[in-house]
């Protein structure tokens, strides 16, 4: 019988024939990830489990990302006991500050993830490697912790929706952009534990940072994961970095869908999502003079190089508005080293912006960004819930990189398509 992508790694890392929507399987793992917020919970229930080893030490990855570098005691003793469970089962992928990234802009970049594996993470964002073309999901740290010393995990084998793409993006159109349209039509829900496979003639028209942005919001439209097709740019992307035999899989002609959504790219405007949900979306258009306290350029969701010439290049020899706080994160170190080769670090400074070292900081309301009672940030991250980046009563409106920059030029909601 037919299968989706999404059906047909499963199946290979179950070691069966076939599979389908609804099948609850035992997968082999290629990759088992935590951050510093959950693996020591899932250090705690690996060892009140009596394991004594890991499954394979090269297969693991615990990136210090969440609360780093330490804001608190708490933060420093949790990264403390990743650290010493990192030291005495010598996993080979451990990141620390100063090595260290935010973990899904991180792994693919080290060459962690290629075409075809099978990933879990104990952060709901894992779903970002389905850029790649893998299988990758978040699970809690229960699972984190059975995944690292079985090398397996059980699934629901999900059923899938079918998005496909036309057209290519206009200028200062983004693929987040095409998520936030995405989850406004369908809803935070539409996806629910339903894998989201992206085709049509429009992905070639993505760059590899667009592909990962969509597919690391997945999971905000409910998604179990999100995946692309491995063409020519994602062979381009993994070359050189992975440096172990994958296998390229592709859905079926005739594989089953649960529904077609189609998006026309060209047709696609600046898009932005109102708090407190992702799905609460807006054409920039809608929103123009929206007044702001706070900018965020940076998160797993838009940190990349790409993200961070966007912004520059909208900042240059522009100047931050009075009563804004702007603050760049590149997501990795590697990235940062070349914002600074490319003197994007002093166009943020220049402008007034904070530029920061790699941290999940800001996005989740853990340090480097929080609000107060009766603030608004326009953010480049993934989730504008209830209190996600401080207080309560403040509010965070979800945006491109292009728009973020020039709304802190603005102070207020901007297109970034009409800046002086």
């Amino acid at each position: 019988m037919s299968m989706t992508m999404t059906e047909k790694i499963l199946a290979a890392h179950a070691g069966l024939e076939e599979v389908h929507a609804g099948d609850l399987i035992e997968a082999r793992l290629d990759l088992v990830l935590g951050n510093d917020v959950t693996t020591p919970v899932a250090v705690d229930v690996f060892e009140k489990a009596g394991f004594e080893w890991v499954f394979d030490r090269d297969r693991i990855a615990i990136v210090l990302d969440h609360y780093t570098p330490c804001k608190d005691i708490k933060s420093a003793q949790l990264c403390k006991r990743a650290r010493d469970f990192a030291r005495k089962h010598q996993i080979t992928h451990f990141y620390d500050v100063g090595q260290v990234g935010i973990e899904h802009a991180l792994l693919p970049e080290k060459g962690l993830v290629a075409p075809g594996e099978t990933v879990i993470g104990a952060d709901s964002h894992t779903c970002t490697y389905g850029a790649l073309g893998a299988f990758s999901t978040g699970v809690g740290s229960t699972d984190m912790a059975a995944g690292m010393a079985s090398g397996t995990n059980w699934f629901k084998v999900p059923s899938a929706i079918k998005v496909v793409l036309t057209g290519k993006l206009p200028p200062m159109v983004s693929g987040k952009d095409v998520m936030l349209h995405l989850i406004g039509l369908i809803g935070v829900d539409g996806a629910l534990y339903r894998s989201l496979e992206f085709t049509g003639e429009g992905v070639s028209a993505l760059s590899m940072d667009d592909r990962f942005t969509i597919a690391n919001m997945a999971i905000e439209a409910g998604g179990k994961n999100g995946i692309f097709p491995v063409d020519e740019k994602t062979v381009e992307y993994v070359s050189g970095r992975v440096k172990r035999p994958y296998t390229v899989y592709a859905a079926d002609p005739d594989a089953v869908y649960e529904r077609t959504i189609t998006i026309d790219l060209n047709t696609l405007e600046p898009t932005v999502a109102l708090p407190h949900l992702p799905s609460n979306t807006r054409t920039v258009g809608e929103v123009l003079g929206l007044p702001i306290d706070q900018v965020v350029i940076g998160s797993c969701t838009n940190g990349r190089i790409s993200d961070m010439r966007i912004a520059a290049d909208i900042l240059r020899e522009r100047k931050v508005a009075e009563g804004v706080r702007c603050i760049v994160i590149p997501a990795t170190q590697e990235i940062y080293m070349e914002c600074l080769r490319e003197g994007l670090a002093e166009i943020f400074i220049q402008a007034g912006c904070a530029f920061s070292t790699p941290t999940c900081g800001p996005c989740l309301g853990g340090h480097m960004g929080c609000m107060c009672e009766g603030e608004r940030a326009v953010s480049t991250t993934n989730r504008n819930f209830v209190g996600r980046m401080g207080h309560v009563k403040s509010e965070v409106i979800l945006a491109s990189p292009a728009v973020a920059a020039a709304s802190a030029v603005r102070g207020c909601i901007a297109d970034p398509r009409t800046l002086e």
